[in-house]
């Protein structure tokens, strides 16, 4: 079984910074992309980032500037550090990873979520 594990969330002030972190694990054959997701009340989940492997991150307009996504590809992980926080980043955080376990299959799988918060 794959697992995503997310953690790092919290509340911040405005201006603050946060660091998510997200680590795959189980059996792992090839991961094609990791990335992170948000989605805030009443709204859809949308892309905030994403780094496919050996390529430079993407990412939404509207975290450019401010967030930074990076891989540790030996452990399997993907961090998001996101500075400059505004209260419209207030969202739950899923983590993204599109694999070949196992089953010999590429497959999406998410993380549980984590809260981020940005509120004086």
């Amino acid at each position: 079984q794959v697992q995503l594990v997310e953690s790092g969330g919290g509340l911040v002030q405005p201006g603050g910074s946060l660091r998510l972190s997200c680590a795959a694990s189980g059996s792992i054959f090839s991961i094609r992309l990791m990335g992170w997701y948000r989605q805030a009340p009443g709204k859809e989940r949308e892309l905030v980032a994403s780094i496919g492997t050996g390529d430079n991150p993407n990412y939404a307009n509207s975290v450019k500037g401010r967030f930074t996504a990076s891989r540790d590809y030996a452990k399997n992980t993907v961090y998001l550090q996101m500075n400059s926080l505004k209260p419209e980043d207030t969202a739950v955080y899923y983590c993204n990873a599109e694999l070949r376990g196992s089953s010999d299959v590429w497959r999406n799988y998410w993380g549980q979520g984590t809260q981020v918060t940005v509120s004086s």
